[in-house]
Formats: C-alpha cells, sequence, structure tokens
C-alpha cells in the first residue's frame, strides 16, 4: 500500500518540479559541505548570500581552522544559530584535516566521523557531489512522509529508512528533492495549499 502510494506520488509530482542537484552554490565538494551545514534552520537563499563572500575568505579547511571562532562567529552569523555552527564547522574542518588530509570523503561511514556532519548532510553532499543515491531527511521531508502516511516516525533516521524501502534506489534521491519542493510551495506546515496539491486525493491527512 506504502509503496504504491510512493510510486503514484512519485509519477504525479515528479514533472512539476525542476531538476537540480542543490540550491546552494558551491565549486567544491568541500564549500557544499560547509553550505550545508550552514543551511540548517536557515533558507538556501540566505546561506548563499553568506557563503557568496564566505569562500572567498576561506578557501580550504586549514582557513577556517587558522580563523577565531569569534571571527567565524560573526561571518555566518545571518544563517542563525551561528555559534553551533561554527562549532560544527570548525570540528568538521579538524576532522578532515585529521583524519581525511583535508580532502572530503565519498562514503557515508567516513563523513559520520566528522564532527558536525549528520546524516542530512552527508546525504546532500554525497548525491550532489558523488552521484550516490540517498534520501535527504529535512524538516519538509519529516513532515510530508508523515502527511503522506509513508512513516509513522518522527526520527530522521528511521524515515530515511522507510522511504528507502518504498522506492527503487534511483528513485531516492529525486524523490526527497520532490517532498522538499513540495514542502515548500504547497504542503506547508502551518497552512498547506490543499487546492494547490497534485496529491492532494493520495493524501491520508488531507482533512487537516
Amino acid at each position: 500500500m506504502k509503496q504504491k502510494r510512493a510510486g503514484r506520488i512519485f509519477e504525479i509530482l515528479d514533472p512539476l518540479y525542476t531538476y537540480e542537484k542543490t540550491a546552494l552554490k558551491y565549486e567544491t565538494a568541500f564549500q557544499l559541505l560547509v553550505a550545508t551545514i550552514l543551511s540548517a534552520q536557515c533558507t538556501d537563499k540566505r546561506v548563499n548570500e553568506v557563503t557568496d563572500y564566505l569562500f572567498k575568505k576561506y578557501k580550504s579547511p586549514h582557513d577556517f581552522l587558522l580563523a577565531p571562532i569569534s571571527e567565524l562567529e560573526v561571518d555566518i552569523r545571518p544563517t542563525g544559530f551561528f555559534r553551533n555552527k561554527a562549532r560544527s564547522i570548525k570540528g568538521c574542518c579538524q576532522g578532515l584535516v585529521d583524519l581525511y588530509g583535508g580532502e572530503v570523503p565519498p562514503n557515508m561511514d567516513d563523513l559520520l566521523k566528522l564532527p558536525g556532519v549528520g546524516r542530512k548532510t552527508a546525504n546532500v553532499v554525497l548525491g550532489a557531489v558523488f552521484d550516490v543515491p540517498g534520501i535527504v531527511v529535512d524538516t519538509h521531508v519529516r513532515r510530508l512522509a508523515f502527511r503522506l502516511g509513508l512513516s509513522e516516525s518522527d526520527d530522521p533516521d528511521r524515515i530515511e529508512k522507510d522511504l528507502e524501502g518504498l522506492l527503487p534506489k534511483e528513485r531516492w534521491r529525486r524523490f526527497s528533492d520532490i517532498l522538499i519542493y513540495h514542502g515548500r510551495e504547497v504542503c506547508k506546515a502551518r497552512k498547506p495549499a490543499h487546492a494547490r496539491c497534485a496529491v492532494f486525493k493520495l493524501c491520508p491527512s488531507r482533512d487537516i
């Protein structure tokens, strides 16, 4: 039942949203890693505004490590939660230098060894840079997975596994993109736009 519903949702929504690996601007795997850390509880637009000057100032993990954390906090302040994010970036950069010679590893296990990097961040980098299939569970995917009856869990790792079990691997990345776009534009947290929802009839939560 869930597999059939997930397949129909994919088929209906896929043509409606332009494909892009990520809206975050980057030139290297390292830049995307930092940008994704900054994107927590922040819009991609705001992150791109910050990284436009941030990546001119800091060009490598070593550059971030050399900067006083207070200076980095000022640089990333517009993204919100800047103290936590500064610590995460510093920790991540230290891990990159200590474990991988400053290079971003192309697999989940190694990425998760980096401080400040969880499965969501790792899946973004792996999918966009290394073409590794994965489900990115952000706040929109989390909300829509529940509303659409695709997962009963509130745990991002469990949601990721639930969604992976509903679609073939080659659709994982695109499916999470679709849910993110649909969550931003139609199935919003407070006022879902039922009249504009292409999968309204398939939604178990359509009466909310």
